[in-house]
């Protein structure tokens, strides 16, 4: 049989435990040896302070070290919580998109995916993105964790899932050994096939980023399909400058919702851009705290920036399934105040560093 957690770590997607006994409930889960995952229980010792005593409050996270380098080479079982018992409900074993490097892999379980799937699906309620309808998702399949939980998002909310693999490392490996015009034609080959979804099948949301939206728009075609069919578009991935969304909002696709999140699979997970954005404000994304929270720091510091001001994004991971505090990201952002209830920050104008881990960065179409 496997240990009983404390309550306040299974609680409903909806309901907002107290933070610091969520956090301390999370900390006995993480390093009592009936419970925690070997990854963590084996670097207890070399934490240099108690997590039990010592971690009280969410800015207390930032003592633990950064080990998500770790993640590239650590065992994917090591990973998963003892109390989960022998037979864990594992959905997957995912990767990062190689960005910063060989990519960090992660597992992710059952109950979080219902848990996220579940505040995922109100958030798009939120949006005013229709349910009942199919999606078609251009996005990293294979080991990347979007395009299955997207495809599972699309079952629970009652539609059918289309889907355009895309592979991010191919097209950075080509932009970065100078190879521009192949990665502008494999780009091209991955907007083919969305046009073949688009003139065949009832699509009601597009999941994509903004160069794939962007040569899209392009095609007079395919923007005309998309504006007759598709009730809402999510970006991710790569960024979208105010004023681009602003022309698509108002010129090229005025009949659909346009919202983003932002996340990465270090956290299992992504924030969802604020409701009731205008086109004058900039897009703030809310964590879905405090299992997944963000802080906005100064790099050469360390320190915490004011409000309003960038810094490179900080996030953390801390649910019953997993343990990832501190990941220094590769994106800068705007530090914004939390809404009220939630712990650590909210960020804006998300945009990446130049170079992260001594790899240059490069986002290509994802």
């Amino acid at each position: 049989m496997s240990p009983a957690a404390d309550p306040v770590l299974d609680l409903p997607f909806d309901a907002q435990p107290d933070p610091e006994e969520f956090l301390r409930a999370a900390m006995r889960w993480h390093f009592s040896p009936e419970t925690g995952s070997p990854f963590w229980l084996e670097r207890a010792g070399d934490l240099g302070f108690d997590p039990l005593t010592d971690i009280r409050t969410h800015q207390d996270l930032t003592r633990f070290p950064n080990l998500a380098n770790e993640l590239r080479h650590v065992r994917a079982e090591d990973l998963i919580p003892r109390g989960y018992g022998d037979r864990p409900d594992v959905v997957g074993v995912y990767e990062s998109g190689g960005t910063t490097g060989a990519p960090k892999r992660i597992v992710l379980l059952r109950d979080w995916l219902d848990k996220l799937l579940a505040w995922s699906s109100a958030q798009l309620d939120g949006h005013g993105v229709p349910q009942g309808v199919n999606w078609l998702t251009v996005a990293p399949n294979g080991p990347h964790m979007v395009g299955d939980v997207i495809k599972q998002q699309t079952a629970v909310r009652g539609g059918l899932s289309f889907t355009v693999d895309l592979d991010p490392r191919w097209v950075k490996k080509l932009i970065s050994e100078g190879k521009g015009a192949e990665a502008g034609a494999y780009a091209e080959h991955i907007v083919d096939q969305v046009g073949y979804l688009l003139q065949t099948q009832d699509i009601g949301v597009l999941m994509c980023t903004p160069p794939v939206l962007e040569r899209i728009a392009r095609r007079p075609d395919l923007a005309k399909l998309v504006d007759e069919k598709v009730k809402a578009i999510n970006w991710v991935g790569t960024q979208m400058d105010p004023d681009t969304r602003h022309l698509y909002r108002t010129e090229v696709f005025p009949n659909a919702v346009l919202y983003s999140g932002y996340g990465s699979t270090m956290i299992l997970g992504n924030a969802s851009e604020r409701h009731g954005l205008t086109d004058d404000d900039p897009c703030i994304y809310d964590p879905y705290s405090p299992y997944m929270s963000f802080g906005v720091i100064d790099p050469a510091t360390g320190g915490t920036v004011g409000y309003g001001e960038r810094g490179q994004v900080v996030m953390h991971h801390l649910s019953k399934s997993l343990l990832m505090p501190n990941n220094l990201e590769r994106d800068t952002g705007i530090r914004i105040e939390p809404l009220p209830g939630l712990i650590g920050d909210s960020v804006a104008d998300i945009a990446p560093v130049q170079e992260f881990d001594n790899e240059t960065v490069i986002e290509g179409v994802y």
